[in-house]
């Protein structure tokens, strides 16, 4: 058998330190498999024309019911929901998209809900 000396000291080495397949062998780190959420379905927000409100109170109740919405953009889905009869509010999940619809009619604008295509 081979020897080693470390800081003086003389022992004795062995070459036969292999793992043994019968005694379970190296311990194997096996990942689990990675779960892919699905993405969540997400639901537009349209505000539609009417001929009661104002523009100006339009954009005004869209900015306060969707905070995300600039001027610019509340003036742009006002005018959209004026010259086409239907504007795009904004896109997302189903639960605020909910909120937002809800609260707007119940400003006195109409707006609907409908599925992301």
């Amino acid at each position: 058998m081979p020897h080693s000396v470390v800081a003086g000291l003389s022992t004795q080495v062995s070459a036969t330190a292999t793992p043994s397949r019968e005694s379970g062998g190296a311990a194997v780190m096996e990942k689990a498999p990675e779960r892919v959420r699905k993405p969540s379905p997400r639901y537009k927000v349209l505000l539609h024309n009417d001929p009661v409100n104002t523009m100006e109170y339009v954009v005004t109740t869209l900015r306060q019911v969707v905070p995300s919405l600039s001027e610019q953009d509340a003036i742009a889905v006002m005018l959209e929901a004026h010259n086409t009869g239907v504007g795009l509010v904004i896109v997302c999940d189903l639960e605020p998209a909910e909120f937002y619809c809800e609260t707007l009619k119940a400003k006195g604008l109409t707006s609907t809900i409908e599925p992301e295509s």
